[in-house]
């Protein structure tokens, strides 16, 4: 199948692809959510863009082609992931009042048939529509802002003394949460790009990356989102935003046009993102099936 451009732009209120996440507005176009479709043919096959395509050889969501519902107010866009006991999310686009309904019966019915645990409805809102939950989509876009370099205890990770270095493991397992375990497990096998520490008394208080840079969907370079945090016990401190200086500084110095973000509405990162003055895309928020 094909979407029609005229059918499905008026319901995109924020620049969200099934199975890719965020995109920039400038990549937003039919033939993207079309390249999804064509990616859902195969199970192990990655668009050249995808960022998760740096985790993994293998995607491990896809698109349910036949499942999906395509009108000229709404578009329900179901996905099938088997990580874990599985999951189907239907991703809806259109603001008619039976949409909800009708997404919902349909997470339901595709999580029973394909022995899914968990059903979810994903929405999406605009930029200017004040939420108070959900995930905000942010633009850092490096081609209007200048981004100077850090003033504080924030270099590479191979730029610290070994001792330091060697607290990279024990700060990685207390932020396992936040997904620092694996990151660690990647920059032990050498596969990943460089990351920025922050140290307190010899010990790595907080990081943030891989730093790497790869084209988007029209070959416009882009910095590629990164993991990021700071121990609880160093927080207030500014750590956060040294570490966040350091890693949109190095962003621009190495040639990349943008960065994509998305941050928990009112959370930490949410409130620092918006006080270095990034753009709001729109909203994502999920609920139970």
């Amino acid at each position: 199948m094909r979407f029609r451009w005229d059918w499905l732009r008026p319901v995109l209120l924020a620049p969200y692809v099934p199975t890719i996440g965020p995109v920039h507005p400038s990549v937003l176009t039919e033939d993207l959510f079309t390249d999804t479709l064509i990616a859902a043919s195969t199970e192990r096959w990655f668009l050249r863009y995808d960022k998760d395509i740096r985790w993994s050889d293998s995607k491990d969501e896809t698109i349910l082609v036949p499942d999906i519902a395509h009108q000229p107010s709404q578009t329900l866009i179901p996905t099938l992931s088997r990580r874990g006991a599985g999951m189907v999310k239907v991703h809806l686009y259109g603001t008619e009042p039976a949409s909800l309904l009708t997404a919902t019966e349909l997470a339901q019915k595709l999580a029973a048939e394909h022995g899914a645990a968990t059903a979810r409805i994903v929405r999406f809102l605009g930029p200017e529509v004040a939420v108070g939950r959900g995930t905000r989509i942010q633009l850092q876009d490096f081609r209007t802002a200048v981004c100077p370099p850090p003033d504080g205890p924030v270099r590479l990770f191979h730029e610290w003394p070994a001792t330091v270095q060697d607290t990279f493991a024990s700060f990685a397992e207390r932020m396992a949460a936040d997904g620092f375990a694996f990151l660690h497990q990647q920059m032990q096998a050498g596969t990943v790009g460089p990351v920025f520490i922050t140290a307190v008394k010899g010990r790595v208080a907080g990081a943030i990356g891989p730093m790497e840079i790869r084209p988007d969907a029209i070959g416009v370079p882009q910095l590629m989102p990164q993991y990021f945090g700071v121990l609880q016990e160093h927080r207030g401190q500014g750590l956060g935003r040294l570490l966040w200086r350091a890693a949109m500084y190095w962003g621009q110095a190495n040639g990349a046009a943008y960065q994509l973000l998305q941050t928990e509405v009112a959370g930490a990162s949410d409130r620092l993102c918006r006080s270095e003055g990034l753009n709001s895309l729109g909203f994502t928020y999920w609920q139970t099936a």
